[in-house]
């Protein structure tokens, strides 16, 4: 019994007393939005020297995530919707068919068309063949064409025609020459015939091809306006189609600032979606202003993998030149505990501390965030404080401390 008296009395003589404290500032404790904590990884706790940035006035502007392409795909034909792929959200590649409306008429149509190229092909080759005949054949030089048979018929041939021609009395080389031309003539009208019914062939397989809305690029679909089995005219918007894998930034900017931006620029921007700063490069400033609003539409292109969702706000700051700069205090991000809505900090007097609600700004560096209000420059802050940390502590952590 003193043994185990004599060993509790070794072990209290050895442990550190803490005055108000309930656990030992042996590492860092990461709270959550409650205050709770959540991971005890241990991290030395130590006190640092609040800094200043110089930072620009810069001036927060509105935003709204956007794809970077987005169509609306509207009817080219009208008839009734017989197909519809998907709905809100689903992905397609480039070419396949989104919506298809009714085509009977028009493939009736079609047949017909068909059906008369056939027909003027078939006169074609006639006439080609009747042009044949007159130039290895002519008519004009044909017995049956003379009065008489047998020597009748040749002596008409020999003597009745040259004779004739020799006096005047027709000529054999015109009518050769006027039938071969009439021939060409029907030749000619014959081609003109077919070409016009492959014409009409092809102007009905493009209105066949306007029954069927593609998809232009690979993206998704973000709005439906019919159905299937709704009845559309021509110009009537059927869907919306974006692209998502790539997202920008739309802005409008006033006017006094457009002067300080330029495209390729890196600014830095908030997403409401996951409240997360990131760098957003300039990509395209509009070449005319809004003439509502008076301001200039400007594109920011957000990284590529970034979780944003289109149409919701986000906020881009832009350099405002007209106003000069201003000194702005910065701590390290793990002296923040946040304890609700209200972050806290713990300024460093002595061999005391205090507790400090603060006021935080925008972050412009990787583990920095700036305060607005609470501190001043030169206070001292504890830095990775441990949980249950009070007012009024008597003992300062040390850095070194194991």
């Amino acid at each position: 019994m003193k043994k185990i008296f004599k060993s509790l009395i070794v072990f209290a003589c050895s442990t550190p007393l803490y005055v108000g404290a309930q656990t030992p500032a042996t590492g860092t404790y990461h709270y959550n939005a409650y205050g709770q904590l959540v991971s005890d990884a241990p991290v030395a706790a130590q006190v640092v020297t609040v800094g200043q940035r110089q930072v620009g006035v810069s001036t927060i502007l509105g935003a709204t995530v956007v794809p970077y392409r987005e169509v609306t795909l509207a009817a080219e034909m009208p008839g009734r919707v017989e197909f519809i792929a998907g709905r809100e959200g689903d992905r397609f590649n480039q070419g396949e068919i989104l919506v298809a409306v009714d085509a009977e008429e028009l493939l009736a149509r079609r047949e017909q068309a068909v059906a008369n190229m056939n027909n003027a092909m078939l006169a074609l080759r006639n006439s080609q063949m009747q042009y044949g005949r007159e130039w290895w054949a002519p008519e004009s030089r044909n017995i049956n064409r003379m009065p008489g048979m047998g020597l009748p018929s040749l002596f008409d041939q020999f003597f009745t025609r040259n004779l004739g021609s020799g006096m005047g009395y027709g000529n054999p080389w015109m009518e050769r020459y006027t039938d071969l031309y009439s021939s060409g003539t029907q030749m000619g009208q014959a081609r003109g015939q077919y070409i016009a019914a492959m014409s009409q062939l092809r102007e009905i397989d493009a209105r066949l091809r306007d029954t069927r809305t593609l998809s232009p690029f690979n993206g998704i679909i973000i709005q439906k306006m019919v159905e299937a089995g709704d009845t559309v005219q021509p110009g009537q918007p059927l869907l919306k189609y974006a692209d998502l894998a790539d997202l920008q930034l739309s802005v409008e900017v006033p006017s006094r600032l457009i002067k300080v931006v330029q495209e390729g620029m890196v600014v830095p921007a908030l997403l409401d979606y996951n409240n997360q700063y990131i760098d957003v490069r300039l990509a395209q400033i509009f070449p005319m202003g809004n003439t509502q609003r008076h301001t200039i539409t400007v594109k920011f292109d957000l990284p590529v993998g970034t979780a944003a969702w289109p149409g919701t706000y986000a906020e881009v700051m832009l350099p405002d030149n007209s106003a000069s700069n201003e000194s702005l205090i910065e701590i390290p991000t793990s002296a923040v505990v946040e304890r609700g809505s209200l972050p806290i900090v713990y300024v460093v007097k002595g061999d005391r501390q205090e507790l400090r609600l603060v006021r935080l700004g925008a972050s412009y560096a990787k583990g920095k965030v700036t305060v607005l209000a609470g501190l001043k420059a030169g206070d001292q802050v504890l830095v990775n404080p441990p949980p249950g940390v009070k007012s009024d502590w008597l003992k300062k952590p040390s850095a070194t401390q194991p």
